[in-house]
């Protein structure tokens, strides 16, 4: 019997999330069909009950439900409850069993895709918002020399930095003028509007690796602002997207299938 899975979000047609399981599951010698749901602005959990009657085994979860996937779920992993947001869940019996796999993902391309180690780092982390939540523990499990979160309202890039020990810390974007890292990651949602955060072009003058989380979106105001910049090595986030869909495959599933082919497939040239 074929097992099912899906992504549920809302909108929901543009998800690469179908083709990227697919792959996965043809690769692995998987059986299971990977669909996915459009769901109610107001009516999540229903959804999710529905597809659980009908067999359903696991979810990711996309926007704008991570927070009702966290409120929904009856068992967090310690990665979720830090971030205060799911993006996948897997159900047993009663359970729902739910976890964070961005932040994962979002390491795993830049230090073994990308080749950019994190340990002894000078890191730079734009935003406050869901994706900086998520991304903070799997970071500092990288033992980074220092991790900076600027956002436009300080305050809350703050309240998040208190969260976790270590060499953490937190700003305004006029407070980074006179800073410098070896890697800076866009995690707001700028580049959504073709918009630039405020952050000043000298935080890249000696970055090796600029991060647009974001991806689909080619050269957005972030990338070419570091690349005027000097930056070498510039990267959106497709890599960050097959890095976490590997780690859900895998925790359904058991078998870690490789992202390498869903990352070139999916990649379009940053001009």
């Amino acid at each position: 019997m074929t097992d099912k899975y899906a992504v549920i979000g809302n909108p929901i047609g543009h998800s690469k999330s179908p083709l990227i399981h697919g792959q996965f599951a043809e690769t692995t010698a998987q059986d299971l069909l990977y669909t996915a749901i459009e769901g109610p602005l107001d009516g999540f959990a229903a959804a999710v009950d529905a597809f659980r009657a009908a067999g359903g085994l696991g979810l990711n979860i996309t926007t704008p439900f991570k927070l009702d996937a966290f409120r929904y779920a009856t068992d967090l992993s310690e990665r979720a409850r830090r971030a205060g947001a799911v993006n996948a869940m897997k159900f047993e019996g009663e359970r729902a069993y739910a976890d964070n796999f961005d932040g994962v993902g979002l390491v795993r391309d830049i230090v073994h895709n990308l080749g950019c180690p994190l340990q002894g780092q000078r890191v730079l982390l734009l935003g406050a918002g869901g994706a900086v939540r998520g991304a903070l523990l799997p970071f500092m499990e990288q033992h980074p020399a220092r991790l900076v979160l600027a956002n436009r309202t300080p305050e809350k890039a703050r309240e998040l930095a208190a969260t976790i020990a270590g060499p953490i810390s937190a700003c305004s974007y006029a407070e980074l003028a006179d800073q410098q890292f070896d890697l800076v990651v866009n995690a707001t949602s700028a580049s959504l509007r073709a918009e630039l955060p405020p952050v000043p072009a000298s935080v890249f003058s000696q970055a090796r690796l600029a991060y647009e989380l974001a991806y689909g979106k080619g050269l957005t105001p972030f990338l070419r602002l570091a690349q005027n910049a000097g930056v070498a090595q510039l990267a959106d986030g497709v890599g960050m997207l097959a890095e976490q869909a590997a780690e859900a495959f895998a925790w359904w599933r058991g078998v870690r299938p490789a992202t390498r082919d869903v990352i070139d497939q999916l990649t379009i040239p940053l001009v």
